[in-house]
């Protein structure tokens, strides 16, 4: 079930270095008034700045939680730490507290703080499962407003409104602190998080890292360089510059957005902008191209946005040379290149052609790939199989994807060589690297007794009529994407050529640009 997202609610903030000097008593629990916006207790609550977004719970969740407090049922107790500025730092229980904030002031992701929060651009999923959850609470619960008309006119609004809307002024959630340092706080955080769901190991990286340009960097890009902004510390001009490389790269990958059930062959480089698997893969591009491991060896801190903006740039000129418009672009039809046969996002696919393009850029082998592109894509869609056991030998998309690489590189030095598919994969095999590798697909047939198709059946069964009518370009008859489409002169115009319709074709940018000339 999609997640709401409520990440706008709590603001983030940086620990403060300074031990809290001020250990005076401290509340014990807190209210419904105290969850109000404008309380001083809600004005004052932040999450670190190293904290994963608030947008784990479905709808469901969101509305049984806030149920829960309304009737007086146990919710566990959120625990806090006070810096010296003030600030109220939500250790363990952030998503009780926004969920119950979105009630209080009708935003589930959608409403007036999310829109400052993300500058008035909101994803069109987000409003969807926003409006979802709100429709839910309200039928269930009953919003806010029926609350509190309820105190005033009774009458206007259920008998159990009314029930419930007295016992509010009664209802409490217990608080516990943690004493001592930013140190201490930052510690239990993780200590905490860990145990109650446990992160995993790129997000933690990701955490620990946070002042290290490829985390800030990859931040940057899947919000398209809105909400949080981990860069603020930066001058106005660094901020802006990321902001907008950010967004470049962004669109590069996730345009035009993906539904469930492929119904068109225009989908985006990066599948689902919003999945859990999004962020990794973010930093995992990011990281492969910079040449950064995965410890982040040898990375220091970003102090002043530069090495963001470096960073950035490094992705950026990588992203037009998949795809997109720019002159270099080699226009990678993301069916061919990044999903697999049923229409499912293939991380590892996606980090394996970035390195291999990369390869193939280094060793000035670009012109070769395009002489031989119609039969290497002709590889890749009828050997979809292959791909799957060079993942599963290695079990990481970290382990897998160079191996991936290293084998569509192979298979275009046979192609150019003169080899045929068949041979090219019987060569590659018999090497030690790959000769794990079952050259006969299985056609497995599932007995089922199911009559509708699922929308993986559904996905397979569209890109399979509809592939082999796709536009090609009319240079290296490789698949054309909308998103990389350069219209060509045959004759060209140095030759005299005139831009008549029966003088021009479909290409790439990059077999327009480059190739050609």
């Amino acid at each position: 079930m999609a997640k709401v997202n409520l990440d706008a609610l709590i603001p983030r903030e940086d620990f403060e270095v300074e031990e809290n000097l001020n250990p005076g008593k401290k509340k014990e629990t807190i209210s419904i008034e105290d969850i109000k916006n404008d309380s001083f207790f809600f004005t004052n609550i932040r999450k670190p700045d190293f904290q994963r977004e608030t947008n784990e719970w479905d709808k469901q969740r969101v509305c049984e939680l806030i149920k829960s407090f309304i009737e007086g049922d146990l919710i566990p107790a959120i625990i806090l730490w006070r810096s010296t500025g003030g600030y109220l730092f939500v250790i363990d229980g952030s998503h009780r507290l926004s969920a119950l904030s979105a009630w209080v002031n009708d935003d589930y992701g959608d409403g007036k703080i999310s829109k400052l929060f993300y500058d008035g651009v909101i994803p069109d999923e987000q409003i969807k499962v926003a409006d979802e959850t709100r429709k839910l609470v309200n039928k269930t619960v009953g919003s806010y407003e029926d609350f509190r008309l309820a105190l005033t006119h009774p009458d206007k609004v259920k008998p159990e409104v009314v029930k419930y809307a007295k016992n509010l002024a009664a209802l409490a959630i217990q608080l516990q602190w943690v004493e001592g340092d930013a140190s201490k706080a930052e510690n239990s955080f993780f200590k905490i998080n860990q145990q109650a769901a446990p992160i995993d190991k790129t997000e933690l990286k990701l955490l620990e890292s946070r002042r290290k340009p490829n985390s800030i960097a990859a931040r940057a890009i899947i919000r398209s360089g809105k909400g949080h902004k981990y860069w603020s510390s930066f001058p106005d001009e660094i901020q802006n510059q990321i902001q907008a490389i950010a967004k470049e790269i962004n669109e590069i990958l996730f345009e035009p957005k993906l539904q469930n059930t492929i119904k068109t062959l225009d989908i985006p480089m990066g599948g689902k902008l919003y999945s859990p698997q999004t962020l990794p893969l973010i930093l995992d591009f990011v990281n492969i191209v910079n040449n950064i491991d995965f410890n982040n060896k040898g990375v220091n801190d970003d102090t002043t946005g530069e090495a963001t903006i470096q960073i950035l740039k490094n992705v950026r000129k990588i992203a037009y040379r998949l795809n997109g418009n720019h002159p270099s672009s080699l226009g990678l039809h993301p069916i061919v290149y990044f999903y697999s046969k049923e229409g499912r996002h293939r991380t590892v696919s996606l980090l394996a052609i970035v390195d291999f393009v990369m390869e193939l850029d280094k060793r000035r082998k670009i012109n070769n790939f395009i002489e031989v592109r119609e039969k290497f894509e002709e590889f890749i869609i009828n050997n979809d199989y292959l791909i799957q056991q060079i993942y599963l030998k290695y079990r990481s998309v970290q382990k897998s994807y160079k191996y991936l690489s290293i084998f569509f590189q192979e298979m275009v030095n046979y192609l150019k060589a003169g080899k045929t598919i068949d041979d090219a994969m019987q060569a590659i095999t018999s090497k030690n690297d790959f000769n794990y590798l079952n050259l006969r697909q299985i056609n497995q047939q599932i007995n089922s007794s199911e009559k509708d198709f699922d929308s993986n059946k559904k996905s397979e069964i569209y890109i399979r009529s509809t592939l082999p009518s796709a536009p090609k370009c009319q240079i290296c008859r490789g698949l054309i994407h909308r998103n990389s489409i350069s219209v060509d002169h045959i004759q060209r115009k140095a030759d005299g050529g005139l831009a008549t319709i029966d003088n021009g074709q479909l290409t790439h940018p990059y077999c327009n640009t480059g190739y050609k000339s």
